[in-house]
């Protein structure tokens, strides 16, 4: 099957490096990576996990763009306009998808909690709550389904409009929008943070590594978290960055882009621990707060903040552009499958899929009130758990492994094919010296993910 060659590209390249940090910038930098570094003993952590960023998030990445920008296809149609004749990879092109809708029908609802606490702090409703009355708060916002689907439903016709306006002036325009605004409340944030009585010991925790607190923490399980952090932030295996790739010229070569994609994901991932680690020192709150940190310990410590009303303001509209930069980035995912695959116009593709979308994302609203009685994963457990557990622990590994599996071996596109992609235009180049890694080490990274996955899934 032929190339597409009129196919829809990015206006610039600063278009292209925003939208594809859009897609990987998210709630696993801004929520889950400061809860989870605090979980597992600060600035050790973060090092670590730096490291597993560049030896396991960077090399699958570069694949992504590659086999995108090479078939000038979404994830559906890649694999099959470039695999070699008579074998089956193209398979996985679908199961790709269906990992974004997936991804979509519990990321849309966790989008709409933030969106619904960012209109309830401008306007108020938080403010005065001590700890208990805060938590009180997120469980009535979880126990009111007509609330729930309604904020779910803002965040997917958000994300549809925007795709269907078109790639350059929807997508890439309001995305870099949201980006640049994301960084300037991100810097804002970080400069009141780390100026209040009392951050510099949340500062030390965060920059500092503390070796003792490493061994205390136990150094598997700090590696192991660090390691599955760095793959799942990403999103690396389900076409993401693929179809990003497939929009842009060759121009420059792929490594140097995927390392500066990389490095504003992970500049935001950083600056979010310097907005939560001062603030929760300044007020003497654990860093290891866990999920309820975002929604019940910061608006908690903002209600005793100088100018709190402000600041949390502020937070949560900066967590709502993270969070839907990621869902219109999946979004154009879907959307160009439909257009490549079955020819529809990109307006056709958007509104038939916010329909689509939100019937699919209501058993994740509902588990939390009226299906709550079904536990999927044991007592207390949800319909979102479920859902993330399927997404996390079998379709991005696997997906990584097949994008490996396909550019390194003579069975599919194969190492040459790859690396001269990759390294076609000005820029950083993948060294050859890196081919016994990416094709013997890395596998048996993502496989140690994997199995680790379902093994603290069946044994705890």
């Amino acid at each position: 099957m032929g190339k597409n060659q009129n196919r829809e590209v990015l206006k610039s390249r600063l278009g292209f490096l925003l939208l594809a940090a859009g897609c990987a910038v998210g709630l696993g930098n801004v929520w889950r990576f400061p809860f989870i570094t605090g979980q597992y003993g600060g600035a050790s952590f973060v090092l670590i996990y730096l490291i597993f960023l560049l030896i396991l998030g960077l090399p699958v990445m570069i694949m992504e763009l590659s086999v995108g920008r090479a078939s000038k296809q979404n994830i559906g149609k890649s694999f099959e306009t470039l695999q070699p004749e008579g074998t089956k990879w193209h398979i996985y092109g679908h199961i790709g998808i269906a990992g974004n809708y997936l991804l979509m029908m519990f990321y849309t609802t966790v989008t709409g909690w933030i969106l619904s606490y960012f209109f309830s702090t401008m306007f108020g409703q938080l403010s005065g709550k001590n700890a208990t009355e805060t938590g009180q708060f997120f469980d009535a916002m979880l126990a009111d389904p007509i609330s729930m689907s309604f904020w779910m439903i803002v965040s997917v016709l958000t994300g549809f409009a925007v795709t269907g306006i078109g790639l350059q002036k929807g997508v890439e325009k309001v995305s870099k929008t949201m980006m640049v605004t994301l960084i300037f409340l991100l810097s804002v944030l970080v400069i009141k943070a780390i100026s209040l009585e009392g951050a510099l010991e949340g500062l030390k925790f965060f920059i500092l590594p503390d070796w003792s607190r490493f061994m205390e923490t136990g150094p598997a399980s700090v590696i192991f978290a660090a390691m599955g952090q760095a793959f799942f932030t990403l999103s690396v295996g389900m076409g993401g960055m693929a179809i990003f790739g497939s929009y842009i010229n060759k121009n420059r070569a792929l490594p140097g882009e995927a390392l500066r994609i990389m490095g504003i994901d992970v500049s935001v991932a950083l600056m979010s621990g310097l907005i939560v680690f001062p603030i929760c020192f300044a007020f003497a709150v654990s860093p290891e707060a866990g999920p309820g940190l975002l929604f019940v310990t910061l608006p908690n410590i903002f209600n005793q903040m100088a100018g709190g009303h402000f600041w949390g303001t502020l937070f949560f509209l900066f967590m709502s552009f993270a969070a839907l930069t990621t869902v219109i980035a999946a979004f154009e995912n879907i959307v160009s499958y439909w257009i490549d695959t079955w020819g529809w116009s990109r307006r056709r593709a958007s509104w038939f899929n916010a329909a689509a979308l939100i019937l699919l994302s209501m058993p994740t609203v509902l588990g939390f009130n009226l299906w709550s009685e079904f536990q999927p994963l044991g007592p207390g457990s949800s319909i979102l758990e479920l859902k993330d557990m399927i997404l996390s622990t079998t379709v991005l590994p696997l997906g990584a492994l097949v994008f490996l599996f396909f550019t390194t071996t003579r069975y599919g596109w194969g190492w040459k094919s790859f690396t001269e992609e990759a390294n076609t235009g000005e820029g950083m180049k993948l060294a050859n010296w890196t081919r016994f890694y990416i094709t013997w080490i890395l596998p048996l990274i993502i496989l140690i993910i994997f199995v680790r996955g379902y093994w603290g899934l069946l044994f705890g």
